[in-house]
């Protein structure tokens, strides 16, 4: 990832549907934040649409570009999860799962019917789904004393910061995400509280 501080993603669902010739394609836009969570909503869907002739995908997770998957599911190759794809691309998101089913109607759409179909479908969902920019966070851990929580977490709150992780005993053991544009700041911050220690995450 380049040195932005911020990337796009979803946090609810929608869904939205394109018709041509007879077939119905419905597109499902879901935020996910890992392959379990598409596993489970590939498995919903599919429940949810049984007699759909197709459920193909695409999804992008996490901001190293290197995370993804398309599928075209029994349609000719690359007519379904790359335009499917296409699409998430172009509004650069993340975390993101669209899903087309499609209920075939009789009438072959051809190669380029297919492409604008699926492309078409999960633009019209991306379209009515709310865009959300989040901060790109690094992961830090934090280790206290217990009676130093209120303040820890006071801080953890103020920087906006999320909790990863917790431990929490005499001794404390915090994993946090910092945003990446506060990272100096809030490290500063964290010192001086006495008896924090604060170090980066090797993930």
């Amino acid at each position: 990832m380049t040195d932005l501080e911020f990337f796009y993603t979803i946090e609810k669902s929608t869904s939205a549907e394109f018709k041509d010739r007879g077939s119905k394609f419905i597109a499902f836009t879901y935020p996910v934040q890992s392959v379990e969570d598409f596993k489970k909503c590939m498995d919903a869907i599919k429940k949810e649409h049984p007699k759909a002739t197709h459920h193909c995908f695409a999804y992008r997770i996490g901001l190293d570009n290197n995370t993804y998957r398309v599928s075209d599911d029994g349609e000719p190759s690359g007519t379904a999860g790359r335009p499917i794809l296409g699409q998430i691309d172009s509004k650069k998101l993340t975390n993101i799962l669209v899903v087309v089913v499609r209920y075939f109607g009789g009438t072959l759409l051809g190669v380029p019917g297919l492409i604008n179909a699926y492309k078409s479908a999960a633009a019209l969902a991306l379209q009515v789904t709310p865009i959300v920019q989040k901060p790109i966070e690094v992961a830090y851990t934090l280790q206290f004393d217990y009676t130093q929580m209120n303040e820890v977490m006071m801080l953890v709150k103020q920087l906006n910061c999320t909790v990863l992780e917790k431990d929490m005993n005499l001794f404390c053991h915090l994993v946090i995400g910092i945003p990446k544009g506060r990272i100096d700041e809030a490290i500063y911050m964290f010192k001086e509280i006495r008896g924090v220690e604060i170090m980066e995450k090797n993930l």
